[in-house]
Parts: C-alpha cells; sequence; structure tokens
C-alpha cells in the first residue's frame, strides 16, 4: 500500500531529493571513471606518437616522453593529495614554489645564476601555477579571512612573476585571480570552460597567423616588435618545416639540426620558442593535434569535476593562462613546469573524502 501520497510534503521532499542526489552521484562517479580512461589513450597516443615520428631517424623523442611522465605523475599525485586534502594540498604547493623561486639559487636546476629553473620565463611559469593552486586552495577553505589570505598569496606569486622581468606571467596571474573571483558568482562551468578554450585557440591562431605573416601590416608589425624578430624568424621557419614535413614532421627534438642558420652562422636555436609550433615541426599535424585534445580532455575533465566551480573554474583559468605562455615560449620544455599544470588539474578533479567548504555546481 502506498502511504506517500497523502503524506505530509516532508515525508515526500526528502526521499525523493535524496535519490536525485545519489542517483547525481552515480552520473559523476561514472562520467569521471571515462574522462580517466580517456586521459589514458590520449596521453598513450601522445607517446605512441612521439616515438612513430622518430622511427628511422636520429630523433630524440626521449623530451616528449618526459613530459607525458610528468604530466601523469603530477595529475596522479594530485589526484591523491586533492583527496585527502584539498586545501592543504595546493596551498602548500603554492608556497614551497614562491620559496623556490625567491629563495636561495639552484634549487631545482643545480646552476646559481638563475634560480630555479635556468630561464626566467619557466620560472614565471611555475609562478602562475603557482598563483592558481593558491586560488584553488582560497576556494577550498573555510572562513573570509583565511580565503582572503590565500588570494593575497596568489596575488603576490603574480607580482614575483614581474619581478623576474615576465610582463606576460604577470598579466596571466592577474588574470587568474580576476576569473577566480568572478568564479565565485559562477553556477553553471560549462560556458566559462568553452570561452577558455577559445581563448587558447585564438592564441594559436595569432601565433600561426605572426608565422606565416597572414596578419595585417601594421598589427603584424607591432606583435613582432613585442616578439622580437627572431622569435617571429623561428615561427616561420618552424611553419615552413611543418609545411614541407606535415606527417611526421623532421622528428622530435629534431629542429635546430633541420632549421636554416642563421645570417651570421650562428648555430640554430633548440626549439622554435612555442609549444604547438614545435610539435607542427617536429611531429607534424598529429603532433598538433594531440597537444589539443589533450588540453581539451583536461578541460572535460574538470567540466565533470565533483569539486567547486570556483576551484574548477581557476584551475582551468591557470591552465589556460599556462597555455598561452607555451604559444609563445617553450616552458613546457621543463619538467617541472608539466608536472606541476597535472599536478593542479589533478587536484581540480580530485574527490575529496570530507565535505567541501563550497558546493559544487553545474
Amino acid at each position: 500500500m502506498d502511504t506517500t501520497a497523502g503524506g505530509p510534503p516532508g515525508t515526500t521532499t526528502a526521499p525523493r531529493a535524496g535519490g536525485r542526489q545519489r542517483a547525481r552521484g552515480g552520473v559523476r562517479r561514472e562520467r569521471g571513471t571515462f574522462t580517466d580512461a580517456a586521459g589514458i589513450v590520449v596521453l598513450s597516443c601522445a607517446s605512441v606518437w612521439a616515438l612513430v615520428a622518430a622511427a628511422g631517424r636520429p630523433a630524440r623523442p626521449e623530451g616528449t616522453l618526459l613530459a607525458v611522465l610528468a604530466v601523469t605523475a603530477g595529475y596522479a599525485l594530485g589526484r591523491i593529495l586533492g583527496s585527502l586534502l584539498p586545501a592543504l594540498a595546493p596551498g602548500v604547493a603554492a608556497g614551497a614554489v614562491l620559496a623556490l623561486v625567491l629563495g636561495p639559487p639552484g634549487r631545482l636546476a643545480g646552476r646559481p645564476d638563475a634560480p630555479p629553473l635556468g630561464y626566467p620565463n619557466a620560472d614565471a611559469a611555475l609562478l602562475v601555477l603557482a598563483v592558481g593552486a593558491a586560488c584553488c586552495a582560497a576556494w577550498a577553505v573555510r572562513g573570509t579571512a583565511l580565503r582572503a589570505a590565500l588570494l593575497a598569496v596568489g596575488a603576490g606569486a603574480a607580482v614575483a612573476a614581474l619581478a623576474l622581468g615576465s610582463a606576460a606571467g604577470f598579466a596571466a596571474g592577474v588574470a587568474i585571480v580576476l576569473c577566480s573571483l568572478a568564479a565565485a558568482r559562477m553556477r553553471h562551468r560549462l560556458p566559462a570552460l568553452v570561452c577558455l578554450a577559445l581563448a587558447a585557440a585564438v592564441a594559436v591562431g595569432v601565433s600561426w597567423s605572426v608565422a606565416v605573416g597572414a596578419l595585417p601590416a601594421g598589427l603584424s608589425a607591432s606583435l613582432t616588435g613585442q616578439l622580437t624578430q627572431p622569435r617571429v624568424n623561428l615561427w616561420h621557419q618552424a611553419v615552413t618545416l611543418a609545411g614541407h614535413h606535415p606527417l611526421r614532421g623532421v622528428g622530435p627534438d629534431r629542429f635546430a639540426d633541420e632549421a636554416a642558420p642563421a645570417a651570421d652562422l650562428t648555430p640554430a636555436a633548440p626549439s622554435p620558442q612555442s609549444a604547438p609550433l614545435q610539435l607542427a615541426a617536429e611531429q607534424g599535424i598529429p603532433g598538433v593535434a594531440l597537444l589539443a585534445v589533450s588540453f581539451g580532455w583536461l578541460l572535460t575533465a574538470l567540466w565533470r569535476s565533483p569539486r567547486p566551480t570556483p576551484v574548477v573554474l581557476t584551475a582551468a583559468a591557470t591552465l589556460t593562462g599556462l597555455a598561452m605562455l607555451a604559444t609563445v615560449d617553450h616552458v613546457l620544455s621543463y619538467a617541472a613546469v608539466t608536472a606541476g599544470a597535472g599536478f593542479l588539474a589533478g587536484v581540480a578533479t580530485a574527490r575529496p573524502f570530507a565535505a567541501e567548504a563550497l558546493p559544487p555546481a553545474d
């Protein structure tokens, strides 16, 4: 006999709401498992294609394999620590990066002349990740004062990037803090994620247009002045190599061997200082496609994440900022940067055992 139809409203609403909540949780777990499996496939394909592009040539695919390994290890560590310590893990990571950059030299690179990675723009990329980690930790804690302190740490990391001389890193850090603050008022994450994906695509498109000279003369001259003419020349060489070898490229880590020497006969640069253009030149169109699919997979995993929307969108904005930096420089050539990106993505897609300070939202 059904006794719920005529009962008080309170007796019918709670069980049904609980049932809907359990069903939604089951769907989230199922889709989360699918995105995890998709990530394994994508990263495996990236590793296999690096080996395919290197087959039969004096190429060196170890750099790509190391980058994939660093992302995987960082992502796994982020998932584990994000489940156990959703607020403490990113907060400690941000503090560790600041200590490495602002502390004594030679902590990661072993060279005392340029701490910690031996390249200021790579250090700035680490600081961009520290901004995102601090802001993610801010939305995982309870208490307005502690949250404001963590947001201030994120802003301080952005200022530290400017102190290193990286205006792009400073701009990315400030944009991440602003996006994090705006994310607190967003209920639906998908439109914001789509906008971030489009922003990354536009950055890649602009760099390609500069390389092939497809922009109007005035705009091209302005961008060339900011990017420097030698860098644009490297981009043009990368596009030329990609046009001559569209399928497999010239082979991993062979850009310097195949690029034309400079007019003064100085050796060619080891990379074109752009991750998409380097992959296009060294691994062909499939290499660029796999890079784009990898970024899309990260955004999809963040979309299906059970973490609160401010955490998810902050991590997505950080990864987008890093992608834009990688479009104009070779910051992804450093394992510490790729591992940090994987760690942040893992923290933002983890499933914490304890209840969050903010509820997740679609």
